[in-house]
């Protein structure tokens, strides 16, 4: 078990360098908490589109809620895995700022998914009730 959680910290180590050599590279110079506010909003985001499928299949009523609850569950966990990661191998600092603009992200992100979800829905209703007449 020990060292399946340091070759995933080595995981997060390195990926964490690859951004932010990406970030130099590309010169746009996102500071740390905005590269955990992206990157984690990101994820969260691939997370909800990969689990809402499932969970939809598996349950007809509020699926919307139990994917947001599941998936700020794994952000939250993500989050401080890899302050921790950072912490453990010496490629960042253990900073409490980052877990909130990470989670600030998924939160903002997921908000906009919910809206952009929700006017589709209206319109395929709107489209569906015209439709039937």
């Amino acid at each position: 078990m020990e060292s399946i959680l340091e070759a995933l910290v080595v995981l997060i180590a390195k990926s964490h360098s690859y951004i932010l050599s990406l970030n130099d590279a590309y010169e746009k110079n996102f500071t740390d908490k905005q590269l955990h506010f992206l990157v984690i909003g990101l994820i969260g985001l691939a997370m909800v589109l990969v689990i809402y499928p499932l969970f939809k299949a598996l349950s007809q009523n509020h699926v919307l809620i139990i994917v947001f609850i599941y998936v700020f569950t794994l952000i939250l966990v993500l989050t401080f895995a890899i302050e921790i990661g950072q912490w453990y191998s010496g490629s960042g600092t253990m900073d409490l700022d980052d877990v909130i603009f990470g989670i600030v992200g998924f939160l903002l992100m997921f908000v906009i998914f919910a809206v952009i979800r929700e006017i589709i829905l209206a319109i395929w209703r709107l489209i569906r009730k015209l439709t039937k007449r």
